[in-house]
C-alpha cells in the first residue's frame, strides 16, 4: 500500500518514503512546522532544504540529505474572493481539501488533475495537469504566490512579475511556496461517459477528433496487439455536442460512437480493480470537481503499487508519436498496468512541459518493478525523440541533462533564475545540481 508522507516518526523504524514507496528519504532532519515563521526559521538556519507536499512524484525530485520540510502542516487557509473570481490557499493543501468550498461559492477551477490527493504546491511546481485541448495545467491557475526564500525571507509574486513565469513550474528550486492564489471561472456541472472497445486503428485514423471530443478527455490503453482502448469523456453540462464528440441526450449518449460501445456500468481505468473508487460515470450529472478526476478523494488513487511516467509531444506530432510507441508496443505491455492519452493547451511557464506548444501527454501506470521498468524508459525516450519528447519533472525518466536543455527555450533563464534567487543553493539537491550544474 502506499506510504503517507510528511512524518519523521515513522513506526518501526521505516524510513519515510514517498507516496508509492519506491523512494526512501535521505533527509537527516523532517520537519513538519505548523506557521510560516516556523519554517521561516527552518529555512534560515538550514544548509540544504527540499520542500514535501503529497509524495506523488516518483523520482528523487523532493529528495535531500538535509532538512526535509512537509508543507501539510501550515496553515489550511481557503480565502475565496468571489469578486475577483480567486481562491488564496495554503501550499499544502490537497486539492480535495478546497474544491468544495470553491463550488459552494459558486465557482470552479478551470481543470483538475487524475487525483484529488495531491498538494497545490506539488502539482504547479512540476506541470501537473488533467485534461482538455483548451484547458492549461493546474499552473496556469496561479495568479500569485507566496514563498519562503533562500535567507528564511518571504516574497510574493504576481502574474506579470518578471519572476513569475519562471518560479511557478520552479521544481521547488525557487523557495518553499506557502500560499497560492488560483483563478476560478463559474462552476459548472460535468457529466462522465466511459466508451469502451475503440478500435486502435479508428483511433489513429481520428486522433484528434477523439482527444477533442469533450471538455476532457482520457484515452486509456494497454498497448497490446491489436487491443482496443477505453475512452473516458466529461462534458459540461447543457453542451450537446464537442467537435467529433457523441451527440448528447439530456441524460444519454449514443450506444456506438467510432465503433466503440457505451460502457454498461461504472468501470476503473485499471483492468480489474474495483470502479467504486473511481469518481460517478455513466452520464449522472455532478459538480466539476467531483467529476473532473478519475478518483474520489476517500478512497486510494489509481492502484497504489505503482510506478509512474509520462511523456509530452506537441499535438501536431500525437499521431505520429502514438505510431512511434506502437511499434515498442511489445516491450511496453508486460510492464504496463495501464497507459493513458491526454491532452494540455499551450502555457508560458519555463519549465512547464506544456511551454510554447499544445500538447498531448502519454502517460504510464506501470508495475512496481523499478528494475523492469528502467529499461523500458530508455526505449520510450528513444522512440519519441524526434518529436522532442519531454519527461514529467516528478515522474520515472532517463533523459539526460545535455538532451533536457534542448527541449526548453528557456533553460537557462531559470538556471540564472535560481542562481539569483538562490545563491548558495540551499533548495539544490542531487536532481537539481544534475539538470542545473553550476
Amino acid at each position: 500500500m502506499p506510504r503517507t508522507p510528511g512524518r519523521s516518526d515513522v513506526p518501526g523504524g521505516q524510513p519515510l518514503t514517498n507516496w508509492a514507496g519506491n523512494i526512501a528519504f535521505r533527509a537527516a532532519r523532517v520537519h513538519r512546522p505548523a506557521t510560516v515563521d516556523d519554517l521561516r526559521e527552518i529555512v534560515a538556519s538550514s544548509h540544504r532544504v527540499r520542500a514535501l507536499g503529497s509524495g506523488h512524484s516518483f523520482n528523487t525530485l523532493a529528495d535531500t540529505t538535509g532538512d526535509l520540510v512537509s508543507v501539510a502542516g501550515l496553515p489550511a487557509t481557503v480565502e475565496v474572493d468571489a469578486d475577483a473570481r480567486t481562491v488564496t490557499v495554503g501550499a499544502g493543501l490537497r486539492f480535495a481539501a478546497f474544491t468544495g468550498a470553491v463550488h459552494a461559492a459558486g465557482l470552479a477551477l478551470h481543470n483538475l488533475g487524475s487525483l484529488p490527493h495531491i498538494s497545490v504546491a506539488g502539482a504547479c511546481a512540476t506541470g501537473t495537469h488533467g485534461s482538455g485541448v483548451g484547458n492549461g495545467s493546474l499552473a496556469t491557475a496561479v495568479r500569485a504566490m507566496d514563498l519562503v526564500t533562500a535567507d528564511g525571507g518571504l516574497r510574493h509574486l504576481r502574474r506579470g512579475d518578471d519572476d513569475f513565469a519562471g518560479a511557478v513550474v520552479a521544481l521547488g528550486a525557487t523557495g518553499v511556496v506557502t500560499r497560492t492564489t488560483l483563478d476560478l471561472v463559474p462552476s459548472y456541472d460535468v457529466r462522465q461517459w466511459v466508451y469502451d472497445g475503440l478500435p486502435y486503428a479508428r483511433l489513429r485514423e481520428r486522433f484528434e477528433d477523439v482527444l477533442s471530443a469533450a471538455y476532457s478527455v482520457s484515452v486509456f490503453t494497454r498497448w497490446q496487439p491489436d487491443e482496443q482502448a477505453q475512452v473516458w469523456l466529461k462534458q459540461r453540462a447543457g453542451d450537446t455536442a464537442a467537435g467529433s464528440g457523441p451527440r448528447y441526450g439530456e441524460d444519454r449518449a449514443p450506444g456506438r460512437w467510432l465503433g466503440a460501445t457505451l460502457a454498461d456500468g461504472p468501470r476503473h481505468p485499471v483492468p480489474g480493480m474495483d470502479p467504486v473508487t473511481c469518481t460517478p460515470q455513466s452520464g449522472a450529472p455532478g459538480p466539476w470537481h467531483e467529476r473532473l478526476p478519475h478518483f474520489r478523494p476517500e478512497f486510494t488513487p489509481s492502484n497504489g503499487d505503482e510506478l509512474q511516467s509520462e511523456y509530452f509531444v506537441a499535438r501536431e506530432d500525437g499521431p505520429a508519436a502514438f505510431d512511434a510507441l506502437a511499434r515498442i508496443s511489445d516491450r511496453i505491455a508486460p510492464v504496463l498496468q495501464v497507459g493513458e492519452i491526454r491532452t494540455i493547451a499551450a502555457d508560458d511557464l519555463w519549465l512547464s512541459p506544456a511551454y510554447g506548444r499544445d500538447t498531448v501527454a502519454f502517460h504510464f501506470t506501470w508495475i512496481p518493478d523499478t528494475g523492469a521498468v528502467t529499461p523500458v524508459l530508455g526505449a520510450i525516450e528513444e522512440a519519441l525523440a524526434p518529436f522532442g519528447v519531454r519527461p514529467h519533472w516528478g515522474k520515472l525518466f532517463t533523459t539526460g541533462p545535455e538532451r533536457m536543455r534542448e527541449l526548453y527555450e528557456r533553460y537557462a533563464d531559470f538556471e540564472r533564475l535560481t542562481a539569483r534567487l538562490d545563491p548558495a543553493g540551499v533548495f539544490r539537491n542531487e536532481l537539481i545540481a544534475r539538470y542545473f550544474p553550476r
